[in-house]
Parts: C-alpha cells; sequence; structure tokens
C-alpha cells in the first residue's frame, strides 16, 4: 500500500494530535474530526485513508491519553513514523493496536513523499527520492499487541473472554 507522508516537527504532545477541548468524550469517530486541527486546521480535510504522519523526536509527549492514538487511528493514519516517542504514547499506540515506527532518518522524508512500508522486511521505502530505510525493530510483545489489535484484544484471545 503507498502511502502519502504528511510532516511535522519535533514534541509533537498529545495536546497538539487531539485538543484537550474535546476529552469529553472517547468517541473514535468525534476524535477523529479534530485531530491535529491546532497545529493545522485543515488537516482533516487534506488527509486520505492510510496516510502517515512522519515527525521527529518525542512524538506524542505531554499528558497521558490513550485518545490520541485512537483518535489518530480511527482518523485513518495508518502509522506515524518517527525518530524517537515519549514512552507513555508509545505504549498507548500498541494497547490501542496503533502502528508505530521508530526511524533515525525520519527528518530524510518530505511531505508528500510516497511511502510504502514492509513489515516482514523491516522496512520503509521512500518512492518519490528512491530511498530504503530499515526501521527500529519493535520489540515481539508489542507485535503481538497489533497484530492482535490492541491490549483488550491480546487479553481477550489469550486469556478467554469472562
Amino acid at each position: 500500500m503507498q502511502s502519502k507522508a504528511w510532516k511535522f516537527g519535533d514534541n509533537i504532545d498529545t495536546d497538539v494530535i487531539i485538543a484537550a477541548r474535546y476529552l469529553n468524550t472517547s468517541d473514535p469517530t468525534f476524535l477523529a474530526q479534530h485531530i491535529m486541527e491546532d497545529a493545522r486546521p485543515d488537516f482533516v480535510q487534506l488527509i486520505s485513508a492510510g496516510d502517515i504522519i512522519v515527525a521527529g523526536e518525542n512524538f506524542g509527549c505531554g499528558s497521558s491519553r490513550e485518545h490520541a492514538p485512537v483518535a489518530l487511528k480511527a482518523a485513518g493514519i495508518r502509522c506515524v513514523i518517527a525518530k524517537g516517542f515519549a514512552r507513555i504514547f508509545y505504549r498507548n499506540a500498541f494497547n490501542t493496536g496503533f502502528l508505530i515506527l521508530e526511524l533515525p532518518q525520519a527528518d530524510e522524508i518530505n511531505e508528500g513523499d510516497t511511502l510504502t512500508i514492509d513489515m516482514q522486511k523491516g522496512t520503509i521505502s521512500n518512492l518519490t527520492q528512491q530511498k530504503t530505510y530499515t526501521f527500529t525493530p519493535m520489540p515481539p510483545f508489542m507485535n503481538e499487541l497489533l497484530q492482535a489489535g490492541g491490549l483488550i484484544e491480546y487479553a481477550k484471545k489469550t486469556l478467554g473472554e469472562h
């Protein structure tokens, strides 16, 4: 699947991903309508399902809220590729079944570049620039969470529903 890259910088906090004024609900469809709007008011109108956010260091810093990865996923963002993630966002992303990939060379990707991801090979290909990068491997357990669709689904499958 080919995806369009949308570029953001360092220290994108959870209030930028989904503003606190929208946290009176946990409805993913509602939250999806407001992602990144304080950074780019028209962002939701510009993106298409399967697009990718590319960012710098410390993506997802700030408040601990699962609303941020839930909103991104519900908006159709395929994944976030960043140089680094805040610890709580990192865990919340996997807990909600949202793909994030660490890539030290994320700053080499430009907005509008066309990307493909090969999870089996562990690579991100930038078709626009004709470059291929190897992303930081994710821990096996995190991959299991993603494959299950998040922590709750993982628990249901491994522990059984009670």
